[in-house]
């Protein structure tokens, strides 16, 4: 029992240490968003949020942002539609290299992010096809893609298929199964899967340089304003807007996962 809580404490202590490494930085970075000196010092003196109302008013910080929310939702809304298409699919029916579909499908985020960039721009280059909103639309639904597929086909396994066969039996048509019965079932799944898309998708910084061409999303304009070292305190505030748009999906989407459904299933 001795040597059973001696674990349990150094396990804790290790989580501890893990979970300051990860979230040490952010916190100064939010404590510098705060900071009213436009040099970077500890500790803060002052405290202002001047430096949100000059990020908010910056023309090409907000460009930057409508840009990044329009790529995340449409290819977050690919996503969903080829996402869980893919997921019934490869659930219901049995065919010659399923598992190879399963496999291709998660390679792009299982890949590191320079890779499928390199190709994406490759791919682009030979097809003659401009860098625009849509090639970075097209590049962040390779990834937003695994995201869906992954959550609605762990629903659809979890998922008995009991209630589907007795829709059918009581004399429901295909239609009237997948709208009363199997979407409530994957709906907590479904918008899970697109919260966390659209997370993913927003704070994308590699597959998004090689896509973008001149443009800027929010990451890419943070990544360019460091790099020049003139505008850190307006950085550290856009950051901290970065990381609240980006946390509220996946915050979200963890409690929302954990239910049944949003509806539960319909009555026939």
């Amino acid at each position: 029992m001795r040597l059973s809580l001696l674990t349990r404490a150094a396990l804790a202590a290790l989580a501890l240490c893990v979970v300051v490494f990860l979230f040490a930085p952010l916190a100064v970075i939010i404590l510098f968003a705060f900071g009213k000196s436009n040099v970077q010092t500890f500790p803060i003196h002052h405290w202002t949020t001047y430096w949100f109302g000059v990020a908010w008013h910056d023309p090409a910080v907000r460009s930057a942002l409508w840009l990044s929310i329009k790529a995340g939702v449409a290819a977050t809304a690919i996503a969903l539609v080829l996402g869980t298409l893919v997921a019934f699919g490869i659930h219901r029916f049995k065919f010659f290299g399923r598992d190879s579909v399963s496999l291709l499908l998660v390679l792009p985020i299982a890949l590191p992010g320079i890779v499928t960039g390199l190709a994406l721009q490759s791919a682009f280059n030979l097809s003659g096809v401009p860098f625009s909103i849509y090639t970075i639309i097209i590049g962040h639904a390779t990834f937003c893609i695994v995201v869906v597929f992954n959550n609605v086909i762990a629903r659809l396994r979890r998922t008995s298929l009991s209630l589907i066969e007795a829709s059918a039996d009581l004399g429901a048509t295909p239609l009237q199964t997948f709208r009363l019965v199997t979407m409530p079932m994957l709906s907590t799944a479904i918008v899970a899967g697109a919260l966390l898309a659209f997370a993913l998708s927003f704070d994308e910084v590699i597959v998004t340089t090689f896509t973008a061409g001149a443009q800027n999303t929010l990451p890419l304009w943070i990544f360019g304003a460091i790099r020049l070292g003139q505008q850190l305190p307006e950085v550290n505030a856009v950051v901290v807007g970065v990381i609240l748009l980006t946390l509220i999906p996946i915050v979200v989407a963890a409690r929302i996962s954990s239910g049944e459904g949003l509806g539960g299933a319909g009555r026939l």
